[in-house]
């Protein structure tokens, strides 16, 4: 096998008819050069490809009018390769031979001094954005014996003209794309800085992947309106058209694509219409101008980063036909200052809309099962949110920093709360469900205006650092369920002074480090119950027995002035709620008043027990 790249044009004469003759049935490609080119021999081993011509900034002599040699070394030059001429900025004009039947994607992408090209009639493919970035060419010729190819006024079409291949981007002022058009090809007109206006007639049913897309530089075209006919919207159609202000989606089409209007920071106002199912990735991300956004009806899906850095949209409503609404989706929307979710959605997804720094408001409908971690990350002006009871998961961090959020209502299906999910909120009490069993690391940690925490019977563990520095919690009751308690988890809660527990100590804090114990740097006392085992002084607070009880034969228990009542006595200061039940069988325990034992004793009436065919007492910690 003969190496290629170090032939030269002079050795090959004799050398190729040597190599002709070896040549096996397939040839593994070769790479070797011919005068400014760098070429490859095909999979045939009878044809070459151009792969590369150099830019160079210094050698004009690359520049002007380039000629692409026919044969090299006899060997026909039959296909021009992916970027082969990319960024050579100094070519003026390109004579592509008769013998090439290929022209690769991107090919002569930013030779921005190219003003004409023709096709020649052998030329079978032409990739995408062959010609694109090429800001002078002005027109694309097609010989008129090409039986793929053809061109309009020096616009580049299929054969039967209904498929729009390429616009040349040097071209001036305003286009009507012709009726027999149904399909605007990938990066047709990409890089028109110096078209203003676009018609796309009734008829196209499809705009390809950035077919109008502005590159780094922009676009002058303000308007664009988009008929009925077309169902597809392409990733990055209008991907930077700074320029853009109106985008019209007539009633059809069913998908927005990918990145479709990302970095269309003039665009101010967009409606989705009810065909459209679904919005893609990024498809508005960093439409900084866009203020208003109605999304109809229809769309199931608005995808990851849909709306992300929209910074002028001031508010949005889901409707009930989506059913996700993607990771990210309305990121760093700062001036948005409400979220209205529709029933329908059954996701909110991570960070949808964390740092949306101006949020106030979100209604989440009936419906919804999970909200994401961060989806509401840092949204430091959040003071009202509904949560439906159809959520069973709020993520890892899903509130984080929401400090003016002082009331939550968490729905009685939520199973998990997240670490640090309300982290440093401003909330001012909680009632966690009966649905919930694990109560996340940091979950209410910096909580600074807690003051009340309900914990249910049905979680069985708190995670390290749960409600540390929680400043004016003053009072904590652990049910018997609890099994385990993470390390710190009333940390520098310095005004918690009591901590009840219903059963014996959970076992995972037992023989820990003094720092890691739970009320490590917090002044409780823990009280605990008759009856329980293990309790001692080793779990980072003293320990005391909980002794209030019901005194039945000091004359006090019975009924005097028409009110049932008995003397409750105990250890002085000891709090004892009172709780009554009318069932025993299945009862359900209503705390009817909260009371300081003072001097030892409190005397307990109930004036409403004659409204009872029956009424049960019992004494429970606060």
């Amino acid at each position: 096998m003969i190496d290629l790249n170090h032939c030269r044009k002079t050795a090959w004469p004799i050398l190729l008819g040597l190599l002709l003759l070896a040549a096996p049935a397939a040839v593994q490609a070769q790479t070797f050069y011919y005068g400014p080119f760098t070429c490859e021999t095909n999979a045939d081993g009878i044809s070459v490809t151009i792969t590369e011509y150099p830019v160079d900034y210094y050698n004009i002599n690359l520049g002007g009018n380039v000629s692409i040699p026919a044969t090299i070394y006899n060997l026909p030059v039959t296909s021009i390769g992916f970027q082969a001429f990319l960024g050579c900025y100094f070519v003026t004009k390109v004579t592509i031979p008769a013998s090439v039947t290929s022209i690769g994607d991107n090919a002569f992408y930013g030779c921005y001094e190219l003003t004409s090209v023709t096709i020649p009639a052998s030329v079978t493919s032409i990739g995408e954005g062959s010609f694109s970035g090429c800001t002078g060419l002005t027109a694309i010729a097609v010989d008129p014996n090409n039986s793929f190819f053809s061109d309009v006024a020096g616009v580049l079409f299929n054969q039967s003209q209904t498929t729009l291949i390429e616009y040349p981007a040097g071209l001036l002022g305003s286009y009507t794309i012709p009726g027999s058009v149904t399909s605007i090809g990938d990066q047709a007109f990409y890089s028109c800085y110096d078209l203003t206006h676009i018609t796309i007639p009734d008829g196209v049913t499809s705009i390809g992947a950035y077919a109008f897309s502005g590159s780094e530089y922009g676009d002058p075209l303000t308007s664009i309106t988009i008929p009925g006919s077309v169902t597809s919207i392409g990733n990055g159609a209008f991907y930077s058209c700074w320029g853009l202000t109106n985008a019209t989606i007539a009633n059809g089409a069913t998908s927005i694509g990918d990145g479709a209007f990302e970095y269309c920071t003039g665009l101010t106002s967009i409606t989705i219409p009810g065909s459209v199912t679904n919005i893609g990735e990024y498809a508005f991300q960093d439409c900084g101008s866009l203020t208003n956004a109605t999304i109809a009806s229809g769309v199931t899906s608005v995808g990851d980063y849909a709306f992300e850095y929209c910074t002028g949209l001031t508010s949005i409503t889901i409707p009930g036909s989506v059913t996700n609404i993607g990771e990210y989706a309305f990121l760093d929307c700062g001036s948005l200052t409400n979220a209205t979710i529709a029933s329908g959605v059954t996701s909110v997804g991570d960070w949808a809309f964390s740092y949306c720094s101006n949020l106030t408001s979100v209604m989440m409908s009936d419906g919804i099962t999970s909200i994401g971690s961060e989806a509401f990350y840092d949204c430091i002006r959040l003071t009202s949110v509904t949560i439906p009871n159809s959520v069973t998961s709020i993520g890892d961090q899903a509130f984080y920093n929401c400090w003016p959020l002082t009331n939550i209502t968490l729905g009685n299906n939520v199973t998990n709360i997240g670490s640090a999910a309300f982290f440093d909120c401003g909330l001012t009490s909680v009632t966690i469900p009966a649905s919930v069993t694990s109560i996340g690391e940091e979950a209410f940690a910096g909580c600074y205006g807690l003051t009340s925490v309900t914990i249910p019977n049905s979680v069985t563990s708190i995670g390290d650092y749960a409600f540390a520095n929680c400043a004016t919690l003053t009072s904590i009751t652990i049910p018997a369920s609890v099994t385990n308690i993470g390390e710190a988890a009333f940390e520098y809660c310095v005004s918690l002074t009591s901590a009840y527990f219903n059963g014996n100590p959970p076992t995972f804090i037992v023989g820990r480090p003094h720092a890691y114990l739970p009320f490590f740097r917090a002044p409780a006392t823990i009280y605990y119950l008759p009856g329980a085992t293990g309790w001692s002084s080793a779990f980072g607070a003293p320990t005391v027995l909980w002794n209030p009880g019901i005194q039945t034969g000091d004359g006090s228990f019975g009924v005097q002035n028409n009110q049932f009542g008995f003397n409750i006595t105990g250890t002085n200061s000891f709090s004892v709620v009172v709780a009554a039940c009318t069932n025993l069988a299945s009862p359900v325990w209503v705390p009817l008043t909260t009371n300081t034992l003072i001097a030892g004793s409190f005397h307990f009436s109930d004036p409403q027990w004659t409204n009872y065919p029956s009424r049960f007492y019992s004494l429970q910690m606060p």
